[in-house]
Formats: structure tokens, C-alpha cells, sequence
């Protein structure tokens, strides 16, 4: 492997990385913060892809469609979490996990009836379909590294929101002692639908940004959810900053798994996993 081709495969781990990020730090606040082992988390990812389909197909343009999309994808997270998650807080893990099986066949079932089961493709923006040369014959697109800024911004701004705002300071307060937030008078039901939908939004954008270089097509949620889960554990339940490290460490561990051990490929992510807690069975970080 020469440098070019290397230097291809690391920013390409960088940009698969943080776009992981994106699922796992959702799943993340969800599973760590409000306690809920949410099966489902893919099926956002998905919607979020088939709401790019959609919404491009209407007004022609990706990124008129994540800004629409976007707040749709909030509210939908704000609805399911007061008509359904809300009753699940003091519930046993089975019945959760039920429940959000449970919408993973619904949420599958009415992705066929609306559009189908064909492979959809999404339009790159014409501003970021060019690409980079990087030698004569490789060059590398510059949407892949508008993806990859995305991602960096929304990871230092949800660093700044968990860790610097009064907003994150209760969302991290309702997750150690939910009574005792209550009891200082904070409307914690209000605040876990606020996360929640945050949640659903974050993996919902981050099927937006896929869609182009991966299609939209059914089922694409299974393999993130199961990635999403292995960047939880990990990084750390509940830590933030935990999923993004452990979520680039799968980005690289994958990519160049794939390039210089192509047979033990779909190994390799779950290698990491049983290194990583061998050595620190609580996850690279904890909870934070």
C-alpha cells in the first residue's frame, strides 16, 4: 500500500468513524442517560436515509432535505418517546427490548408499503460532488469530508451541550438520581423526551449524510444498531466522549480490517470489543 492509498483509507476511517458517532452518541444518551435498551436506535438511522430519498426527490436539493428532515425526525423522537419510552422507565430490560423489536418489524413494514424494496439512491449536492486529486490516478470526494466536518462540529457541540450548559447538567443530574432532579422541582419527563428526541434526531441525521455514499435500502439500520451497541460498551455507558474515541477506533479497525485482512474482516470490530474489555471492563470511559 502506497501513502496515497493509505492516506485514502485513514480518511476514510475518519469519516465512517464519526459518522458511527453520530448513531452511537444517540444510542448512547438513550441506553445511558435514561437507562432504555432501545433496538430500534437503527431503525431512526434508517428513516433517517428514506427521509433524504424522500425529501430530495421532492425539492431536488440534500441539504434543503436535512434541514427539513431534520426537525421532522425531532418531533417524530418527541412523540414516540411520550406515546411509548415513557412508559417503559420502571419497566424490566426484557420489556424493553420487546417493545423496541417490536418496532423495528412495524417500522420495517411501513418502509415497504410506502416505498417499497427497491435500492434507492440519493443525488450528492452539486456544490460537494467534486473530488480531490491526490495522485494521477486517485483522487478522494469532497463530500466524504464534508460528512467528516459535519460530524466533528456535532461532536464538539454535543460535548459543549452535555458538559457546559444547565441543559446538560440535568440531563447528567436525571441520570444518576431521577427522584432527587424531580424533587428540585426539574420536569424530568419533559427531560428525557428532550434527550430522547435529540437521540432519534442524531441518528436520523446520520442517515441523511449516508444516503448518497451508501443507498437507502431495507434493513440498512441492523448492521449500524449492532456497530452502535459495540461503540456503546466500548467507550463507556454513557459517556459521550467515550463513543467518540471507540468510534473511531471501530472506523479504523473496520476500514483497514477490510484493506489488510479481507478474511477476517467481520471479525475484527468484535476483536476490539473483547480486547478493549478485557482491559477495561467499563469501557474506555466512564460515564460522563
Amino acid at each position: 500500500m502506497d501513502f496515497v492509498s493509505f492516506l485514502i483509507q485513514v480518511l476514510n476511517s475518519l469519516q465512517y468513524g464519526l459518522l458511527l458517532f453520530l448513531v452511537a452518541s444517540g444510542l448512547t444518551l438513550v441506553f445511558g442517560i435514561m437507562g432504555i435498551i432501545n433496538l430500534a436506535h437503527g431503525s431512526f438511522y434508517m428513516v433517517g436515509a428514506y427521509l433524504a430519498f424522500a425529501l430530495t426527490s421532492l425539492t431536488g436539493n440534500l441539504m434543503l432535505a436535512i434541514a427539513l428532515g431534520l426537525p421532522l425526525a425531532f418531533v417524530f423522537g418527541a412523540i414516540l418517546e411520550w406515546a411509548l419510552f415513557s412508559h417503559l422507565y420502571k419497566r424490566d430490560h426484557l420489556e424493553q427490548v420487546l417493545l423496541t423489536y417490536g418496532l423495528i418489524l412495524i417500522f420495517e413494514e411501513l418502509r415497504s408499503l410506502a416505498v417499497g424494496d427497491d435500492v434507492h439512491g440519493v443525488t450528492i449536492p452539486e456544490l460537494f460532488s467534486a473530488s480531490i486529486p491526490l495522485s494521477d490516478n486517485l483522487s478522494y470526494p469532497v463530500y466524504r469530508l464534508v460528512i467528516s466536518v459535519v460530524c466533528l462540529a456535532l461532536a464538539g457541540g454535543l460535548y459543549w451541550l452535555i458538559q457546559k450548559t444547565r441543559l446538560g447538567m440535568m440531563i447528567r443530574a436525571g441520570s444518576h438520581d431521577r427522584d432527587m432532579v424531580k424533587a428540585l422541582g426539574i420536569d424530568i419527563n419533559l427531560l428525557y423526551r428532550t434527550v430522547f428526541a435529540l437521540g432519534v434526531a442524531l441518528a436520523a441525521l446520520a442517515g441523511m449524510l449516508a444516503a448518497p455514499i451508501s443507498s437507502v435500502y431495507p434493513g440498512m439500520g441492523s448492521s449500524v444498531l449492532i456497530i452502535s451497541f459495540v461503540i456503546v460498551v466500548i467507550g463507556g455507558v454513557g459517556s459521550v466522549w467515550g463513543a467518540l474515541v471507540a468510534a473511531l477506533v471501530i472506523g479504523f479497525a473496520d476500514t483497514f480490517g477490510k484493506v489488510l485482512l479481507p478474511d477476517l474482516a467481520g471479525l475484527m470490530v468484535y476483536l476490539v470489543m473483547a480486547v478493549v474489555l478485557l482491559w477495561r471492563p467499563e469501557g474506555i470511559f466512564k460515564k460522563g
